[in-house]
């Protein structure tokens, strides 16, 4: 890929950023950059619990591509810095090898023509040789020997030139042969560079081409999640008008429930009004700053609050804390109390809801979403600890958790003040 398409790709996520998260740290471990991507996908996932499960889809697929962007960039950024890094090596590694090369045809040209050399030293002493094996210089000696005192220092003189022409023959051999083996030894070392510069030329050519694949895929994988971000943002948007509708149903649920419980437990004051005048009794009181059970084996996935949804920007009301555990397993009453309701409810799916009496003039009650098995009824009367359903999905949920909630005069309010501090 081209500079210029790879600046194109970078260019398009600025203009289609929706949900902007902090730069990813340039080293990040890939691991860790797996997991930031699962917290924002649960993340969005429990913002737009109440959406269709489109939107859900596309929100999940969102907050993924949207966090994935910038340790993607991060990554192609630094393979684009890599492929530049290895391009130059490689740029660096030929011209040695080439100069390597140059040495070594210089050198081997040098040891050719030292042996050449040695060729015609060797021819100048052999002829030499041939010439002492045929008699010429011992019937030189004999003349010499013969001589007459007034020549006998001349003669001496000429068979001084002869030995010393023999010795110079024999002296350019040697030095023929030592320039030969200097030249061969430094062809030889030549050779070995050049054969070491070559392959170091391969490897970081290699090392260059394998840079430019991983700069290749990871300007890939940012086009990638630039079009699944584009992709979500538009099937988010189809599913506006529909989510909004569930969004307002999920509201007039949680309505219905509030005041279905005030309705029972005005009901019940009148109640406990006349039995205390007929016969002394009351309502049941729990003790001030008393704990609830908790109701499930699991850990908090979700907390208590308003949130904003950016996709389609509302505030919404999260009623309780979600509690992940397991499909089917068992939800235990949070403390003594009258069922006072059960069924579906849209947004909560199976839904039950325990009275528990009250606290200075309070009255306190639980609710549990998401069951997917009720097994108490309206009016049934529970211990603390009994067993009233089972961990599911049901209703707008994006996985097997209790939606758990303290309602207090029938409005909710945030449980984890009531439940132990460990949650467990």
């Amino acid at each position: 890929m081209s500079v210029k398409s790879y600046r194109s790709a970078l260019g398009a996520l600025l203009v289609l950023a929706f949900i902007t998260p902090g730069p990813a740290p340039a080293a990040a471990d890939p691991r860790d950059d797996q997991r930031r991507i699962e917290r924002e996908v649960a993340k969005a996932a429990s913002i737009l619990e109440g959406a269709t499960d489109r939107a859900q889809a596309a929100a999940r697929s969102l907050a993924a591509a949207a966090t994935g962007l910038p340790p993607a960039q991060s990554r192609a950024e630094q393979a684009r810095g890599r492929v530049a890094a290895a391009q130059a090596a490689a740029d660096t590694a030929t011209r040695k090898a080439e100069t390597a090369k140059a040495t070594q045809t210089k050198a081997t040209r040098g040891y050719e023509t030292a042996e050449r050399r040695v060729d015609e030293a060797r021819g100048r002493l052999g002829d030499l040789a041939a010439a002492s094996f045929k008699g010429g210089d011992i019937g030189t000696l004999n003349v010499i020997l013969g001589a007459t005192p007034t020549t006998f220092a001349d003669r001496l003189g000429y068979i001084d030139r002869v030995l010393d022409t023999q010795r110079g023959a024999l002296g350019s051999v040697i030095d023929a042969r030592g320039a030969a083996r200097d030249a061969q030894n430094a062809a030889t070392t030549a050779r070995r560079a050049a054969d070491d510069a070559s392959a170091e030329a391969r490897a970081t050519l290699a090392t260059a081409q394998q840079a430019q694949r991983a700069a290749d895929d990871a300007v890939a994988e940012v086009e990638a999640l630039t079009a699944q971000r584009r992709a979500a943002l538009g099937v988010a948007q189809q599913e506006r008008a529909a989510s909004l509708a569930k969004y307002r149903q999920s509201r007039d649920d949680e309505a219905r429930v509030a005041a279905q419980v005030r309705r029972w437990e005005e009901a019940r004051r009148r109640a406990s009004r006349r039995s205390q005048s007929q016969h002394g009794g009351g309502i049941s009181q729990m003790h001030p700053g008393a704990r609830l059970l908790m109701p499930v084996q699991g850990w908090k996935s979700s907390d208590f609050g308003w949130r904003f949804d950016p996709y389609y920007k509302v505030w919404n009301l999260h009623t309780g804390v979600d509690l992940a555990a397991g499909g089917g397993q068992p939800i235990w009453a949070a403390d003594d109390g009258e069922v006072i309701r059960t069924g579906w409810a849209t947004g909560y799916g199976n839904l039950t809801c325990v009275a528990h009496g009250q606290v200075g003039g309070d009255s306190v009650s639980t609710c549990y979403g998401h069951q997917s098995r009720i097994l108490v009824y309206p009016g049934q009367h529970v211990r603390r600890g009994q067993m009233i359903g089972r961990v599911g999905t049901t209703g707008a949920s994006t996985g097997y958790h209790l939606h758990f909630e303290v309602r207090i005069n029938g409005t909710p309010r945030q449980p984890l003040g009531w439940l132990p501090a460990c949650l467990c």
